[in-house]
């Protein structure tokens, strides 16, 4: 299948190479003629040992987990964001707000990263924040306005230089207009129906009226659903989204779950951080008329659409979290490692608070799964990174991955690190 859908895109003339770092914008084009970026072979990795290393390793010492679970470090990553756990090999592929996305190797199979290096350091990544696989082993990069679809990354990252389909050509994904620097990081996931969903944070606090409707039109502040190699069938899956920056699909009945972050600048209590799930295709969350179950339309920081109608059939959250935590990266736990009240449940990272006047945040909860299907009660499984008498974070969780072998782990933007939770008994 793999081999396939390589020849298929090398016909197409959609498959190239990495395009050099201070690239001009043609260089994609010029590439897909096979020919080398001429970027310096010797790839450069990011030291895992030292004094920074170290002091992370004491500040984990301060991190509350529930009983039987430890905390270690498993890699130094700077600017560490979504994580994509290889399917084949001990890598994982981290994605950042920034310019680069990062090739994490446990090369002795030892449970923390050996090498950690830049992959396809050739091209020129603008906020390559999500990452996901296709079901065949080809890796998602979802860009600021811009997709990308790399196969067989996990054994051909060595060099700089990395075939790789364009999904979504650079300014494709979104109007170049409604670029913005807020908002602006996306997240994938491939669903069982081979589709790739991708989710488009709506670039204000809160949109204007008149950006409504062509949000809505677009699925900006909502997920998109799309053919992963080519980008074709592209359509609106979900709506009435502010700035959702985690999903992950439950394994159980396939439905879509994606965290939400709230409105700035309403106080430190309202309104709450979202966990949603969606049901069927085209559901709409409510935004920007509902945060939760907090109006937010006609009031403070949306006083323009006093007159708005709620929008119909509106989904509320299947939980609502303390305000201001900024939720983030999302996962099922379906591994074997853990209790089994973990067990098919999920795992919510909570960023931390920019927008109060208190510092809060920056832990992880765990939400267990009715029979039903649908959310209980969230509870704190890992805090520690919030001093809580200096309101000074020493960390902030991003997102959370599991791990082939049951054990999680947490990335920090932060402290630039990747964290592995496991359990013994």
């Amino acid at each position: 299948m793999k081999v396939a859908k390589l020849l298929l895109a090398l016909a197409a003339g959609g498959l190239v190479l990495g395009a050099a770092a201070q690239a001009p914008k043609d260089n994609i084009a010029n590439l897909k003629q096979m020919k080398v970026s001429g970027t310096d072979l010797n790839m450069p990795s990011i030291p895992q040992e030292g004094k920074n290393a170290d002091a992370i390793r004491a500040n984990l010492k301060r991190i509350k987990l529930p009983p039987g679970f430890k905390i270690d470090l498993y890699a130094v990553v700077p600017d560490a964001r979504h994580m994509a756990v290889a399917p084949s090999t001990n890598m994982l592929f981290v994605g950042t707000r920034k310019t680069t996305v990062w090739a994490v190797t446990d090369r002795n199979g030892a449970g923390a990263a050996t090498e950690v290096k830049a992959f396809a350091p050739s091209l020129n990544f603008k906020v390559p924040n999500g990452v996901c696989w296709t079901k065949d082993g080809f890796l998602v990069v979802a860009e600021h306005n811009r997709i990308l679809n790399f196969p067989a990354a996990e054994f051909f990252y060595e060099g700089p230089d990395v075939a790789v389909i364009e999904v979504v050509s650079q300014g494709n994904l979104i109007p170049v207009e409604e670029e913005s620097y807020n908002h602006g990081a996306r997240v994938c996931r491939v669903g069982d129906d081979g589709k790739l969903y991708v989710s488009l944070g709506q670039p204000h606090n809160v949109q204007p009226a008149g950006k409504i409707d062509l949000y809505n039109k677009l699925g900006i502040g909502g997920v998109l659903r799309m053919d992963p190699f080519d980008g074709s069938k592209r359509e609106v899956f979900a709506r009435g989204i502010r700035n959702s920056v985690g999903m992950d699909f439950n394994p159980k009945d396939k439905t879509l779950w994606f965290t939400d972050n709230q409105t700035d600048g309403l106080g430190d209590t309202v309104p709450p951080g979202e966990l949603n799930r969606v049901t069927a295709a085209g559901q709409h969350f409510g935004y920007p008329y509902w945060n939760g179950k907090f109006k937010v339309a006609g009031s403070a920081a949306a006083a323009d659409l006093k007159d708005m109608k709620e929008p119909a059939g509106a989904v509320s959250p299947q939980v609502e979290f303390p305000a201001h935590q900024a939720q983030l990266g999302m996962t099922f736990y379906s591994g074997k490692q853990f209790p089994g009240k973990y067990q098919g449940g999920m795992f919510v990272a909570s960023h931390g608070s920019w927008n109060s006047t208190k510092a809060t945040g920056a832990l992880v909860n765990f939400i267990p799964v009715n029979s039903d299907g649908t959310a209980g009660k969230a509870e704190i499984f890992a805090e520690g990174w919030l001093d809580s008498d200096t309101g000074t974070y020493r960390g902030r969780p991003v997102d959370v991955a599991p791990m082939k072998d049951g054990s999680i782990l947490i990335s920090d933007d932060y402290a630039g690190a990747i964290y592995r939770v496991s359990y013994a008994n």
